[in-house]
C-alpha cells in the first residue's frame, strides 16, 4: 500500500491533467495545483484558464498561478504547503535550484519520450516526424538541465503507423499518469532508484513553429505524410491550392511510382486524391480549405475538379 504524501502538482495543458487526476484518485494529500497564469485565446481573445486549473478547481484545489518563480515570495508559498514531493508535467517554466531542493523527496517530472531520446518541447511530434516506431514515458527526478535529470521508470508503446500526434499525445498522457503513480511508490519507499540517463541517443526536440506545418512537394510522400500526422492538430500541413490555404488532415503515402511535377495533382477520381511527390505519390484523405470544415477526398472533387493542377 502505497504511503499517502502530501504532493504540489504544476503542470499547465491538457497533457498534465491525468497525471492531476491519478494523484488524486490514488489518496494523495494535494497541497494544490500550480498552472500558468490565464491567457488569451479565441477569436475574442478573452483570457482562459488553463486545462489544470480548470480541473484542478473541479476538485476542489488550491490554484497557484505565479507568473515566474524567481520570486522569493513565489517560492515561500510553495514551501509553505510543505510537500514531500513536486510532480511537474508540462508546466512551462523553468524552476529554480531552489525549487528542486524544496520537497523532502525532489521532484519529479513526466516527460513523453523515451530519455535521452526527444528532449525538449515536442517529444511526441518530432518521434513521428522521425519515423519512430516506438515511444514511451520517462518519469525522472529533475534536475537544473534540459530534460537530463536521472530516471526513476519509463514505460514503452508502439507508435501506430496512422496515429497523429494528437492521438499519440493522449495515449502517452494515460500512460504517464499511472506511471506517475507507479514510480512515486517505488521512489518513496526506496525499491527505485535514480538511474542516470545513457551519455548515447540523445536527441533534442525543439518547440513545433507555424511554418513547419508547409509542404514541401520535393520531399518524399512517406516524409510528407510524417508531416500530416505530426501536425495534426497544431499547426496542421497545409499546401496552396487556387490560391488559397489547403490544409492536409489526413494523407497516406503510396508505393508506386509516379511520373509528374511535384505537386502536381495526377489523380482525381471518386476518393482517389493523389498528388506527386518528389518520392511516390501521396493520397489525400481528408482535407480542409481556409474558412471551411474538414471534408473527405471525395467530398473535396465533388466541388472541384483538380486533376493537373500543381499543388504549393
Amino acid at each position: 500500500m502505497t504511503a499517502r504524501l502530501r504532493i504540489a502538482f504544476a503542470g499547465t495543458p491538457e497533457f498534465s491533467v491525468p497525471a492531476l487526476e491519478a494523484l488524486y484518485l490514488a489518496g494523495h494529500d494535494l497541497a494544490g495545483a500550480w498552472t500558468q497564469p490565464d491567457r488569451p485565446a479565441g477569436r475574442g481573445r478573452a483570457l482562459a484558464a488553463s486545462a489544470v486549473k480548470r480541473r484542478a478547481l473541479e476538485l476542489g484545489l488550491r490554484v497557484e498561478q505565479p507568473v515566474t518563480f524567481k520570486s522569493a515570495e513565489v517560492v515561500a508559498r510553495l514551501g509553505s504547503c510543505a510537500p514531500d514531493l513536486l510532480v511537474v508535467v508540462a508546466y512551462g517554466l523553468i524552476l529554480p535550484q531552489t525549487v528542486l531542493d524544496l520537497p523532502r523527496l525532489g521532484c519529479l517530472n513526466i516527460h513523453a519520450s523515451l530519455l535521452p531520446r526527444w528532449r525538449g518541447a515536442a517529444p511526441v511530434q518530432r518521434a513521428i516526424l522521425a519515423g519512430d516506431t516506438r515511444t514511451g514515458v520517462t518519469i525522472m527526478k529533475m534536475d537544473a538541465g534540459l530534460d537530463t535529470g536521472p530516471m526513476l521508470l519509463s514505460r514503452e508503446t508502439d507508435i501506430f503507423p496512422d496515429e497523429t500526434a494528437g492521438e499519440l499525445h493522449d495515449r502517452l498522457a494515460r500512460l504517464g499518469a499511472a506511471a506517475v503513480v507507479e514510480a512515486i511508490e517505488g521512489w518513496s519507499t526506496g525499491r527505485l532508484r535514480p538511474t542516470p540517463q545513457p551519455a548515447d541517443g540523445v536527441t533534442y526536440a525543439p518547440k513545433i513553429r507555424k511554418e513547419e506545418g508547409v509542404i514541401a512537394w520535393a520531399r518524399s510522400a512517406t516524409e510528407i505524410a510524417r508531416q500530416v500526422r505530426a501536425f495534426n492538430p497544431w499547426p496542421v500541413a497545409e499546401t496552396r491550392w487556387n490560391g488559397q490555404q489547403l490544409r492536409v488532415l489526413e494523407a497516406a503515402p503510396l508505393a508506386a511510382a509516379v511520373e509528374a511535377v511535384p505537386g502536381q495533382v495526377v489523380e482525381g477520381n471518386g476518393d482517389r486524391l493523389v498528388v506527386a511527390t518528389g518520392t511516390g505519390g501521396l493520397l489525400l484523405k481528408r482535407v480542409q480549405l481556409a474558412g471551411r470544415r474538414p471534408v473527405s477526398a471525395a467530398e473535396f472533387l465533388n466541388a472541384h475538379p483538380v486533376v493537373g493542377v500543381r499543388l504549393g
